[in-house]
């Protein structure tokens, strides 16, 4: 017995609020840009491709562009040259829109203690979930997207007003 069919044969009534039909439609269909720096990108292919595919949480594939995404991918490390880039990308981005650091070169600069690179994305954008890992394995950044879904399914709409 579905939904759509009670033991009396009267159609069903569902009922739901607003705010858990929009969170719902989120999660459902986020719609991640790739910014794969380092080996971490590699692993977030893989995590793309056939083995553990992502199409099954709405991210049929990466989108190239900002302006037709909702969640960032940030797989490697980030030099400072390249922080004021990732910075536009993040604002040029609609919103709600969220952020996943991958790896621990994102998180935290990982092995690369120098001048040149970011120790933490979040110093450039606010990050919403951290992958832990040298590079993380595909399971981990989809435990990750899991965990962000999560997140997203607990906010409220008064948040966004």
């Amino acid at each position: 017995m579905g939904i759509e069919q009670r033991l009396d044969g009267a159609p069903g009534v569902v009922t739901t609020s607003l705010e858990t039909a929009v969170n719902w439609a989120r999660t459902n269909a986020m719609w991640p840009m790739l910014f794969g720096l380092a080996c971490c990108a590699i692993e977030m292919m893989a995590a793309q491709a056939s083995n553990y595919d992502m199409s099954r949480f709405g991210m049929e594939l990466m989108r190239p562009s900002p302006r037709q995404s909702d969640l960032m991918i940030v797989a490697g490390r980030v030099s400072r040259k390249m922080a004021p880039v990732l910075r536009r990308l993040y604002d040029q981005m609609p919103d709600p829109k969220w952020v996943v650091s991958m790896g621990d070169c994102a998180s935290c600069g990982g092995v690369f203690n120098n001048y040149a690179i970011v120790q933490g994305v979040d110093e450039v954008v606010p990050v919403d979930v951290y992958v832990a890992g040298c590079p993380p394995r595909p399971e981990a950044l989809i435990h990750g997207i899991m965990t962000l879904h999560e997140k997203v399914r607990r906010e409220k709409l008064k948040n966004w007003a």
